[in-house]
C-alpha cells in the first residue's frame, strides 16, 4: 500500500479519559466535606481534607487532558497542580474571611463544587506538556561547547 506525500497526516486520536481517576478527583471534595463530620480530634478526619485542599481542585483543572501527556509532563502537571489548588483555596478562604463566613464547611463546600464541575470538562490546555520537548537540530546544546581561554565557569 503506498501513501501519497502530499496528503495531511491525520490529526492525532484523543486518548480516551480515565474515568476512574475522575470520578475519584470529582468525589475528593465531597469526601473532605464529608471527613469534617467525624468527631472532633478523630485522627481520620484531616488527611481528606489536607489531600483535598492541597491537590483537588488544580488535578481537577489540570488533569483530564484531552491528548494525554507526555511521560515527562505528568510530574510537572501534578507538581503545577498544588499551587495552583493551593491558589484557589487561598482566594476562597479570603473572600469567606472578607464576607465574615469563615467555617470549615463553608469553605469546603465551594472548593468541593467547583472541583466536581472541572473533573467533568477538559483540562486546561497545557501545550508544552502536550508536544515532545526537540531541540532543532542545528541547535547546539550548552553541554557541547568548548570553553574559552580562561576556562570560565
Amino acid at each position: 500500500m503506498t501513501t501519497d506525500p502530499t496528503t495531511p497526516p491525520a490529526p492525532p486520536r484523543a486518548r480516551p479519559r480515565n474515568r476512574a481517576a475522575t470520578a475519584v478527583v470529582a468525589a475528593s471534595g465531597w469526601l473532605a466535606l464529608a471527613a469534617t463530620l467525624l468527631p472532633d480530634g478523630f485522627p481520620l478526619r484531616w488527611p481528606p481534607v489536607l489531600l483535598f485542599v492541597c491537590l483537588g481542585p488544580g488535578l481537577a483543572l489540570l488533569h483530564p487532558q484531552p491528548r494525554g501527556l507526555r511521560p515527562g509532563a505528568r510530574l510537572e502537571s501534578f507538581a503545577l497542580a498544588a499551587p495552583l489548588s493551593l491558589s484557589l483555596a487561598a482566594l476562597t478562604a479570603t473572600l469567606l474571611f472578607l464576607i465574615g463566613g469563615f467555617s470549615v464547611p463553608a469553605f469546603l463546600l465551594p472548593l468541593a463544587a467547583l472541583t466536581t464541575a472541572a473533573a467533568l470538562l477538559p483540562g486546561l490546555p497545557l501545550p508544552a506538556a502536550t508536544r515532545g520537548a526537540v531541540a532543532p537540530e542545528d541547535a547546539a546544546s550548552f553541554l557541547s561547547r568548548e570553553r574559552g581561554p580562561g576556562g570560565g565557569r
